[in-house]
C-alpha cells in the first residue's frame, strides 16, 4: 500500500504589524541620530566662533582680511602700525564717534534710528554702527552680500556683549582706512599731519573723521571744500557728545 506523502508545513509569514514596527524603528533611530550630530555640530560651531570673538578681546586683529586684499592689489605691504587706546588723543575718538555713530554709547550694536532714517531715505544714507564696522573688517569680508550681512548681523551684538565699547573703539580706529594703503590712526597721523596720534588737534582729529567714509577719494592734508565743511561739523559734533555725555561709555 502507497504511502501517502506528508505535506510540509508552509513556513510562517512574519507579520506585517512587526515588519511596519521594525521600519518604524529604524526611521525613528535615523531621525534621532542625525538630530543628536545636527545638535553636536552646532554646538561645536557656536563654540568655535564664540572662542574666535572673544580672543580678540586680547589679541590685536593687526592685519585684516581687507587690508591683505589691498595688499594683494598694490603689490606691497600696507602702512599700519597698532596703538593702544591711551596713546590717540580723546578729541580723535570723539570726532570718529560724532561723524560715524553719534549714538555709539546708546546702542547694542544696531542704531535703530539711524536704521529707520536710512529706510526713510530710500538707502540714500548708511546705518552701519562703529560695532559693525568692525565686525565686518575683522571676521567678514566687504562687498555687498545677503550672507555677509546676515553674519554681520548675527556676530555683532555678540561683539557688543563680549568686548567693550573702548575695545571696540580701539580695534576700529587700528584698522579703519585713511588712504590707499594706509590703515589705523597711527599710519594715518603721521601720514597726512606728520605726528603721532596722542598729538592730533581737534582739527586734525575731525579731518581724519572726515574722510573716513571714502579715504581713496578724500584727503585730510589737501581738503576739498566738502572735507572742510564736515570736518566743521565733526568739530561740533565732537564737541557736543562729550557735553552731553554720549563719550561716556569710552572715555574715564
Amino acid at each position: 500500500m502507497a504511502r501517502v506523502a506528508k505535506k510540509k508545513p508552509a513556513p510562517k509569514k512574519k507579520s506585517t504589524s512587526k515588519k511596519k514596527r521594525s521600519v518604524a524603528d529604524r526611521i525613528t533611530a535615523s531621525r534621532l541620530f542625525v538630530r543628536r550630530w545636527f545638535w553636536r555640530v552646532t554646538l561645536l560651531i557656536c563654540a568655535a566662533v564664540l572662542f574666535w570673538v572673544s580672543i580678540y578681546v586680547w589679541v590685536n586683529p593687526t592685519k585684516t582680511p581687507y587690508m591683505r586684499s589691498e595688499e594683494l592689489r598694490i603689490g606691497g605691504e600696507v602702512d599700519a602700525q597698532w596703538v593702544s587706546f591711551l596713546e590717540i588723543a580723546p578729541v580723535m575718538v570723539r570726532s570718529v564717534v560724532a561723524a560715524e555713530d553719534a549714538n555709539y554709547c546708546n546702542h547694542w550694536g544696531f542704531d535703530m534710528t539711524a536704521i529707520r532714517a536710512a529706510v526713510d531715505s530710500g538707502g540714500a544714507r548708511g546705518a552701519s554702527t562703529l560695532s559693525q564696522q568692525v565686525v565686518k573688517n575683522v571676521f567678514l569680508w566687504h562687498g555687498r552680500s545677503y550672507v555677509r550681512k546676515a553674519l554681520e548681523a548675527g556676530l555683532t551684538p555678540l561683539v557688543e556683549l563680549i568686548w567693550t565699547k573702548q575695545r571696540i573703539l580701539e580695534v576700529y580706529l587700528n584698522i579703519a582706512e585713511f588712504d590707499e594703503g594706509v590703515f589705523g590712526v597711527e599710519a594715518a597721523a603721521r601720514h597726512y599731519f606728520g605726528v603721532g596720534p596722542e598729538k592730533l588737534s581737534a582739527t586734525q582729529a575731525a579731518r581724519l573723521a572726515a574722510i573716513l567714509p571714502s579715504p581713496k577719494k578724500r584727503s585730510a592734508s589737501r581738503p576739498s571744500n566738502y572735507v572742510r565743511k564736515r570736518t566743521r561739523q565733526i568739530i561740533d559734533g565732537a564737541a557736543t557728545i562729550r557735553r552731553d555725555g554720549r563719550a561716556a561709555c569710552f572715555e574715564d
